[in-house]
């Protein structure tokens, strides 16, 4: 219902190989939910429509979402929050919310530097409605990222993360 993540590898980890074995990675839902069609198995913060898959140096899978904005805060999806990115352990499978994106707006395209040191993240669409990109009556209706009230219309936008330590970020 929510989605999901498969895990593809060699088999028996022949990079040569012709076939692949997989599993399940992550079922996408709320571990706690009573009906079982809806429950997940999240090892942590709770999400749905996994959309962009990013694996960075240190092989830690990054996922950002894309809940429709008809969808989102209401029946399945009300309590998961605006559109994110997480970070999931390939080994544990252990899932942290690393950043929430501003209302209306899909998270995509992560990438960073070799050093990880940078991160960069799209926000796109931020302010769209389930029924319209933008009001032209009303263009900061739903949000004004990324100006804030006393700017224009919302804009899509890369947005460039380091920590102010230096330090490898998700680390």
């Amino acid at each position: 219902m929510y989605g999901h993540i498969i895990r593809w590898r060699e088999r028996g980890g022949d990079p040569t190989a012709t076939r692949f074995e997989w599993d399940v990675f992550i079922l996408c839902g709320d571990p706690a939910s009573a009906d079982p069609a809806r429950r997940g198995d999240i090892k942590g913060d709770v999400f749905g429509s996994p959309d962009g898959l990013w694996v960075d140096g240190r092989g830690v899978l990054w996922i950002q979402t894309d809940v429709s904005t008809r969808l989102l805060h209401k029946g399945d999806y009300a309590g998961m929050g605006n559109n994110q990115m997480l970070a999931a352990d390939p080994v544990t499978r252990e899932v942290r919310r690393f950043l929430t994106g501003p209302r209306g707006c899909e998270i995509t395209g992560a990438t960073g530097t070799p050093d990880g040191r940078t991160l960069f993240v799209n926000i796109q669409h931020p302010g769209e409605t389930p029924s319209e990109r933008s009001n032209p009556a009303t263009p900061k209706g739903v949000s004004a990222w990324p100006e804030g009230p006393a700017g224009g219309r919302p804009r899509s936008a890369t947005v460039v993360i380091r920590r102010a330590d230096g330090g490898v970020i998700g680390a």
